[in-house]
């Protein structure tokens, strides 16, 4: 949590929209940010760092998420489903949004560091 806002996410595997052979192994996360200050917020930008165990490092910088800058006010919440192709079957994935205050006050909120992972099986 920063300054009352609070961001937890949840990551699965696509194996439907995976190819092994190609190397291409897609994620989904789901992304819930809560408001938990006594002001409003809006998400103005993101800032996202994915690590691969491939040791290849991507930063994805831009306005907003999904194409939506949401308001927040005290107690709300806003969900979204967002995406992540790796060239390997594992990988992490944290950042920050920038976060503005009604008052126009800009600070950083913490994305949590969160993996990447095909479920591994055994025969």
């Amino acid at each position: 949590m920063t300054k009352g806002v609070r961001v937890e996410v949840e990551s699965r595997y696509l194996p439907d929209q995976s190819d092994l052979v190609s190397d291409r192994y897609v994620f989904a996360y789901r992304i819930r940010i809560t408001n938990q200050s006594d002001n409003v917020v809006q998400l103005v930008r993101r800032h996202w760092y994915i690590v691969e165990d491939t040791g290849r490092l991507r930063e994805v910088e831009g306005e907003g998420v999904v194409g939506e800058q949401p308001i927040m006010d005290p107690g709300e919440s806003h969900e979204y489903t967002s995406g992540a192709i790796l060239e390997g079957p594992s990988g992490r994935m944290h950042g920050t949004y920038q976060m503005q205050r009604a008052d126009g006050e800009l600070f950083e909120a913490e994305i949590p560091e969160f993996a990447l992972d095909m479920p591994r099986t055994l025969h």
